[in-house]
């Protein structure tokens, strides 16, 4: 059975979060923070230039990775982040997840069926 070489367990991976305006700010975090963990910290220590986009909670922050956002139990090392370099994500105030599944709505597409009304 394979394991993690020692160093990724210990070394601090660089996220830079960004935000919608474009802002951004680097942050470290171990290998076990998980997306809930990695926004509480960014909320309790939101960066004084991002100011304007401050949040009430760090319960509606989620973060984004390669166009998906992340379930608040996923932990970085979970995700094979590249140690010694930096990954980008995207960090958004948003209420609710979208659906895990949301092919219905593209199957709907392609069928033609719609829940809307015609109006004639």
């Amino acid at each position: 059975m394979a394991t993690a070489p020692a160093h990724a367990l210990n070394d601090p991976i660089n996220l830079r979060l960004i935000l919608v305006s474009g802002k951004t700010k680097e942050f470290l975090f171990s290998p076990n923070d998980s997306a809930a963990d990695i926004a509480k910290h960014v909320y309790d220590n939101w960066p004084m230039d991002w100011e304007e986009e401050q949040v009430s909670s760090p319960n509606i922050l989620r973060l984004i990775y390669q166009g998906r956002f992340l379930h608040g139990n996923v932990t970085l090392g979970a995700l094979k982040l590249p140690f010694g370099k930096t990954t980008v994500m995207h960090l958004v105030a948003r209420e609710t997840l979208p659906e895990p599944n949301s092919q219905g709505q593209r199957n709907r597409e392609k069928t033609g069926e719609s829940n809307c009304c015609v109006i004639l």
